[in-house]
């Protein structure tokens, strides 16, 4: 009798410690069937959480973040990733003979599902300036100095100038003396490169067509024309972000630019 009392005394504290370990029949996010996306408060079930704790679970997107989606919510609701198409390529300048941008684009081929890694921004802006118009060739010069990142120069398309083949460019280098805050506030990724520019820092700055046409001698803005002071401060604007200019200080011509990649530029 003793004996039967105690095997059964056994039984129910293992069933008791199983409870515990196991708790009672889940449903979970598999078994309910269901996967919802953002932040649903009526998308739960019952089980274990991912914390281990028990009850109340949820199946939404919202619950990684929150640290209570149900015990299976990440084999029965895959994340998938937005997936977005290449960039096409660069656009035209908005508008000719003066500076303005480019863009290109992408699309959305898949959009995030289930906590999934979110879409990237679908659009880029980069400054440009067009030489040309219906008209012909621009007539008015850009003004002042307006720069752009080096790179620019192996993407930028060349227009047809006459005699373009004998026009030879040179660099000019400049030390920055000023700089506006709008410098550092260039968070799109083809202006990014403005944040580098530093007050005392010496920048290379190169001259070549199209910026410098058959016929001309220097580009806009380059300090070239007063020859009783070529180490004039002069005026300078980057293209693509208005809010980034400011003044350097000439302080010679160069036949070819040495300064590193952050401090290298083109005239517009």
């Amino acid at each position: 009798m003793v004996s039967t009392l105690w095997s059964s005394s056994v039984t129910l504290l293992f069933l008791g410690v199983s409870f515990l370990l196991v708790g009672p029949c889940r449903s979970g996010c598999r078994d309910a069937g269901l996967c919802c996306t953002g932040r649903d408060p009526s998308c739960i079930s019952k089980g274990w959480r991912s914390d281990r704790s028990y009850g109340t679970c949820y199946c939404d997107q919202a619950c990684v973040s929150t640290m209570d989606c149900c015990h299976d919510y990440e084999t029965a609701c895959p994340a998938v990733s937005c997936v977005v198409s290449e960039w096409t390529g660069w656009s035209g300048c908005a508008e000719p003979c003066r500076a303005t941008v480019r863009r290109r684009s992408r699309t959305i081929l898949q959009e995030a599902v289930n906590a999934g890694k979110p879409c990237p921004h679908l659009e880029e802006l980069a400054g440009c300036a067009e030489y040309w118009s219906q008209q012909g060739h621009c007539q008015s010069s850009l003004v002042p100095a307006l720069i752009t990142t080096g790179g620019y120069g192996n993407a930028r398309k060349k227009r047809d100038i006459p005699d373009s083949s004998d026009v030879i460019g040179y660099c000019v280098q400049f030390q920055l003396t000023s700089l506006t805050k709008g410098c550092q506030q260039s968070e799109g990724p083809h202006t990014q490169w403005m944040q580098y520019l530093r007050e005392g820092h010496h920048v290379c700055v190169e001259c070549q067509p199209p910026a410098l046409a058959a016929g001309q001698k220097h580009c806009a803005g380059d300090g070239e024309k007063n020859s009783t002071d070529r180490r004039q401060s002069l005026q300078w604007q980057a293209v693509g972000n208005p809010r980034c200019r400011g003044v350097w200080r000439r302080v010679g011509r160069l036949e070819a630019c040495s300064c590193p990649t952050a401090h290298s530029f083109l005239f517009i």
